[in-house]
């Protein structure tokens, strides 16, 4: 990857290009903006910029990705690049791993392993262990210790921390007293969706630096030259179904390569969300569709729930247009035609605002961690009543 290879965000790019060119990065950088713009690959790139071998013309062009310091932090191998997100307690442990009881540790690894292969696969992933207890105490003291060693190389050492609202309150102190004495020889960037919720007095340590989400025209330029023959219905979907965020395009794109349509995974998720809805709307099968609501979030994932509701807003827009104007084709959902037009004339008068307000509303308490079964359950029971049928 190189600048030129960032998508969108080059108002962000540009910052980062004079400041690495003028000699005037700041010790510690803050990017914040909504899941799955590219912070952290863009935050990857600078400490790729900052260590490349060819760096004569990286400032302005970007890595090379082809020298040995380039290829070692596309493998999370660099000894100088430290990267840190929440991960589970075990991993941490010192146990002898001869012996059978260590087993947890084990499986933690395995885990943890898998990740940083998704995260190689996918380098838009936000990686979060499901078993972590945020980011932990050990982790800072262990970048602490790091800190005081100068680089092994001519470069620069980069702690990138993943999540930083994550922080233990231990951990997030320890990391306070590392900002406010930086070594000049290490660069920290702290990547947050959620930046409101870092500790103010570590955000004050930081220069912000905010990213936008992606906007349409610029993944479709992206698919375009990437995956060229990504077929263009499809096309359509993925940008629209992934709502700006790199992670779940880039994702969904896998799966099409891998599956083909008939198993790809943003449709099969379109296809439940609309089950969804439907027995929402059934006559006498409110009570089933509530009920149905426990067994939907336990077989799907945080991720996939959001985007489950997500597609219900494309699904939305759909009916919106298709209401305004008859005519309409140009659907996010074209394979749905016969569905939408059912809906259309069953629900004749829908609220699209008070619905698509609800559907937000629903992410927003899912990407929040509330509990999933009950927001689900207080969704389709609002469903019911803005649609006004029995």
């Amino acid at each position: 990857m190189s600048w030129q290879d960032i998508i969108g965000q080059k108002l962000q790019v540009s910052i980062l290009q004079k400041a690495v060119s003028s000699d005037r990065l700041a010790h510690a950088y803050l990017f914040a903006g909504p899941e799955g713009t590219g912070k952290e690959s863009v935050a990857f790139e600078l400490a790729k910029v900052l260590n490349c071998e060819n760096g004569f013309a990286a400032a302005q062009t970007g890595s090379c990705g082809i020298c040995r310091s380039c290829r070692d932090i596309d493998n999370f191998m660099h000894t100088d690049i430290e990267y840190v997100f929440p991960i589970e307690s075990a991993l941490l442990e010192k146990n002898d791993p001869a012996k059978a009881e260590n087993k947890r540790t084990t499986d933690a690894r395995e885990r943890y392993d898998s990740l940083i292969e998704q995260k190689k696969r996918n380098p838009y992933l936000t990686p979060s262990m499901d078993r972590s207890m945020g980011i932990l105490t050990e982790q800072v003291i262990a970048l602490q210790q790091k800190a005081s060693f100068m680089p092994a190389e001519n470069g620069k050492k980069v702690f990138i921390l993943s999540q930083p609202e994550k922080l233990h309150p231990s951990a997030a102190n320890k990391l306070l007293k590392l900002l406010e004495e930086p070594p000049e020889h290490v660069l920290f960037i702290l990547v947050s969706s959620r930046p409101e919720s870092v500790l103010p007095t570590i955000r004050s340590r930081c220069q912000t630096l905010k990213f936008s989400r992606i906007k349409p025209s610029d993944l479709d330029n992206w698919l375009n030259k990437a995956y060229p023959d990504l077929q263009d219905e499809m096309q359509r979907f993925i940008i629209n179904f992934s709502r700006g965020n790199l992670s779940v395009a880039v994702d969904m794109v896998n799966s099409c390569q891998e599956g083909g349509a008939e198993t790809f995974e943003g449709i099969a998720i379109r296809d439940s969300a609309v089950d969804f809805l439907r027995k929402v709307l059934s006559p006498n099968k409110l009570a089933e569709a509530v009920s149905g609501t426990e067994e939907l979030s336990r077989n799907h994932g945080k991720q996939e729930i959001i985007a489950l509701l997500a597609s219900l807003l494309l699904f939305f827009q759909d009916i919106h247009h298709r209401t305004i104007d008859q005519d309409w084709n140009s659907f996010n959902n074209p394979d749905l035609t016969g569905t939408i037009d059912r809906f259309v004339r069953n629900f004749p008068n829908p609220d699209f605002y008070a619905l698509s307000t609800a559907t937000e509303e629903a992410i927003r308490c899912i990407q929040r961690n509330v509990n999933p079964a009950l927001t689900l359950s207080a969704y389709a029971i609002r469903l019911k009543n803005l649609l006004g049928r029995s």
